[in-house]
């Protein structure tokens, strides 16, 4: 049976290259890199050039990057690091309605101790108007979070717009940079991002490692005490193979960014218009064009559920998903679908579609040839769209 995995947005393989260097760092340069002795230093060496490399792809300095566990940790220190460190100065919070259950819950646990929550709606493909961050700023926001593209439906964001908003009125600007890190190019400078959560395993890297870039200057207070490793700001042994890894994945994510989107946009189009054109009562959802990440299709089925879907495939070798693998458990639809304005019925019917670089077009061909079989075979046992049709032969 043919293995098809269309679900990168929810993680990567491991890079052999990236593998192969980690590798070296289990087995024969082991040293904790806060040892004084010649294996400690030989990991504290490998540490810092990953440093480099992860600071090269977003254009910060090495010293304002800060290893993580991964992105859920690296957007909890931001929001929760941020919100105690400047509660004297004020405790209202901007965010969108689309974010990551990384920070959105961050946030609501924020709101239930005390602190303000502005959540900003986005549009029908999923993008929020500057100026409706603009009309929410008050005296005391502290922070504006705002991901970079989305996880679900690939919309990015106007960050560098929000950015700019932010710096003209004093306020720290958080951007999850999970999903976009790698695909489309980040410069935390030109975008006037202060904090950025970036993750290994979007990007070909290990699971368990992530960064937070913290702007020089700008105030957070740690979440975790102890040994002082990462300028106090994350103590704890640092994961060195891991790191060492990320900042390989990082290194080969720059100098394959450019041939990678236009691999996938390719792949994605093809996806996206043989969907439309084999299938009826379908959606796609968010953005067309420039404005959607180049490896993600979002589409909804109408009269069937997503969950049968997602079993057919799976059951023909092909891997998709719903939506966030992190709330894959859940029986609710897509908080991002529904946002967008998408009603119960046609959310619970969506399949997320997310390219990687070793996908084909020939991988394509068999997902186009064996879908609209399953949607076919699934409709057949659907009450709804058996009322479809008959309506259709009675306006015969």
């Amino acid at each position: 049976m043919k293995r098809i995995y269309l679900d990168h947005s929810a993680t990567t393989p491991v890079d052999p290259e990236v593998a192969t260097l980690m590798m070296t760092y289990y087995t024969e340069k082991y040293g904790n890199p806060s040892s004084v002795h010649s294996f400690g230093r030989e990991a504290k060496q490998a540490l810092e050039q990953a440093r480099s490399q992860v600071a090269e792809l977003i254009g910060a300095t090495p010293s304002e990057v800060t290893f993580t566990s991964g992105g859920t940790e690296a957007d909890n220190l931001a929001i929760l690091g941020t919100a105690e460190a400047l509660r004297k100065k004020g405790k209202h919070i901007i965010t969108s309605c689309i974010e990551h259950h990384a920070v959105l819950e961050t946030c609501e646990y924020l709101e239930k101790n005390g602190f303000d929550l502005t959540i900003i709606p986005v549009d029908e493909v999923g993008i929020l108007s500057v100026e409706d961050v603009r009309k929410a700023i008050r005296p005391d926001t502290i922070l504006i979070s705002v991901m970079h593209a989305n996880n679900e439906v690939g919309s990015i964001q106007p960050i560098a717009e929000i950015g700019k908003l932010a710096r003209e009125h004093g306020i720290t600007f958080h951007v999850d940079a999970v999903q976009s890190l790698g695909k489309i190019p980040i410069n935390v400078q030109e975008m006037n991002i202060d904090l950025l959560t970036v993750s290994s395993h979007k990007i070909y890297g290990p699971k368990g490692v992530g960064a937070l870039y913290i702007r020089k200057g700008v105030r957070v207070m740690p979440l975790v005490h102890g040994g002082g490793q990462e300028k106090k700001r994350r103590s704890g042994t640092e994961n060195t193979p891991g790191i060492i890894g990320f900042g390989k994945a990082c290194e080969l994510a720059g100098q394959r960014m450019a041939e990678d989107a236009e691999h996938q946009e390719k792949l994605r189009d093809k996806l996206m218009n043989g969907i439309l054109g084999s299938i009826d009562y379908v959606k796609v959802n968010g953005p067309l064009g420039e404005n959607r990440l180049p490896n993600n299709v979002n589409v909804s089925i109408q009269y069937v559920e997503g969950e049968s879907l997602l079993l057919s495939l799976d059951m023909l070798g092909i891997a998709a998903s719903s939506g966030s693998a992190c709330t894959s458990g859940s029986l609710d639809p897509s908080h991002v679908l529904l946002a967008m304005g998408l009603i119960h019925e046609i959310a619970h019917g969506s399949l997320r579609f997310s390219l990687g670089r070793q996908n084909t077009e020939e991988e394509i061909d068999y997902v186009l040839e064996q879908l609209p079989k399953i949607v076919e075979r699934l409709r057949m046992m659907s009450p709804l769209y058996d009322q479809v049709l008959r309506q259709q032969k009675q306006a015969q």
